[in-house]
């Protein structure tokens, strides 16, 4: 036999290579360690309980102000976010959604925003359904997103209803797990309610203070959701709370695709985004993976939704908050377009933030591959959960020069 009679190798002789092949493993498993920690799951937090924990301020200091777009913008390093306590114990009514968050939707309709172009991403279509995506990335804050869908033999009270009908949600959106009203106004139907979401393969799941509002030209309905703060309701270490989430969309009236024209059809310009508390390019990824699925998963509770009020079904209380808006003529609308944009106050926000965004064209191969040892270890023991986290890792280790 070949080997038979060669030598044994001296110990000190194979440290070295030894240490040249455990080296690189001791690396990576640092650097899992220190995104394994960013996503501890429940038992690690339990842990740290009775360590000090960051204060709220402290918290909010931490935040890119340009994704709270219509913060005060005095030139402080924190994000200045309206106080409701006061409010509340002398009886009046916060104005949660205002006239700016109105002029913020009109200015992303018309694309006259500050702000990069948009990138097409998707362009589908069913019988009844068609759909586009687009998608930028700002200088700070996570992706931001830009859609368009055109339902069939819809209207757009029907579309309306079925957005703010949270009850019904509860039925055919199985992400949602909570749904509360806190607070609402029944002069011009803001409201600022609580969503608890799944998240699949996380650790814990999200919690949405959520504060929304609708304004009404003509038949177009101007819908606005975005994240508040209501101190009311205290933070836990589980659900996890989403802080910077902004999800509207206008909702109108077109022709329809038969070619008959008529008005039979419904078009919603959705603009989306939010920082979930996971890595924004691992997030864009999981987003165009998932997003077709979740559009057609939207377009079945519409139909289901449809069917429920044709049957006669009452009409629930979320959804009769969506009948109570505020009317803005079309004359205002245009005078809100052609307002000066907020680039002075997201010019100070970037001056304040500019560190704040995570590069993802320098992120090391290392990393990534470290931080999903340490996420797949720790977030489930199921092979089908570690498959799909390293095939996310190997993907983005490969593409990460083009992302």
């Amino acid at each position: 036999m070949e080997f038979v009679g060669a030598p044994i190798p001296n110990l000190w002789n194979v440290i070295p290579d030894l240490m040249a092949f455990v080296a690189p493993l001791w690396i990576a498993l640092l650097f899992g360690v220190l995104i394994g920690w960013v996503w501890r799951p429940e038992w690690a937090n339990s842990a740290i309980r009775n360590f000090t924990i960051p204060s709220k301020d402290s918290f909010k200091s931490q935040l890119p102000c340009y994704l709270y777009p219509f913060s005060d913008s005095s030139g402080s390093d924190s994000v200045s976010l309206p106080d409701i306590s006061s409010s509340k114990l002398e009886g009046e009514s916060y104005n949660f959604v205002g006239e700016d968050d109105l002029k913020h939707i009109s200015k992303l309709v018309e694309e006259k925003d500050v702000g990069p172009n948009w990138i097409g991403m998707m362009d589908k279509s069913t019988s009844n359904m068609s759909y586009q995506a687009w998608r930028r990335d700002p200088e700070i804050g996570p992706p931001q997103y830009r859609s368009r869908t055109v339902y069939e033999d819809m209207s757009p009270e029907m579309m309306r209803d079925f957005f703010w009908d949270d009850e019904f949600r509860l039925k055919w959106d199985d992400m949602l797990l909570e749904a509360e009203t806190l607070e609402e106004c029944p002069d011009n139907g803001t409201m600022v309610v609580k969503w608890v979401r799944k998240f699949p393969f996380f650790c814990s799941d999200r919690e949405y203070i959520i504060g929304r509002r609708i304004w009404e030209s003509g038949k177009a309905y101007y819908c606005v959701t975005k994240g508040v703060q209501y101190p009311s309701v205290p933070r836990r270490s589980k659900p996890r709370r989403v802080d910077l989430y902004y999800s509207s969309w206008l909702i109108r009236a077109v022709e329809s695709r038969k070619g008959d024209g008529q008005m039979s059809a419904c078009e919603v310009l959705l603009f989306h985004h939010e920082d979930m508390g996971i890595p924004w390019e691992i997030a864009k990824l999981g987003v165009r993976q998932g997003m077709w699925g979740a559009v057609k998963k939207i377009d079945r509770g519409l139909r289901m939704y449809q069917k429920h009020m044709a049957s006669g079904a009452p009409l629930s209380h979320c959804a009769y908050m969506a009948h109570i808006n505020s009317k803005v003529s079309a004359e205002r609308l245009k005078y809100l377009e052609n307002t000066s944009n907020d680039s002075q106050e997201i010019e100070t926000c970037e001056q304040t933030a500019s560190d704040e965004k995570p590069s993802g064209k320098n992120i090391s191969k290392l990393l990534v591959v470290g931080g999903a040892i340490a996420l797949a270890c720790t977030i489930d023991r199921g092979l089908l959960t570690k498959a799909v986290v390293f095939g996310v890792a190997r993907r983005f280790a490969k593409l990460g020069k083009r992302l």
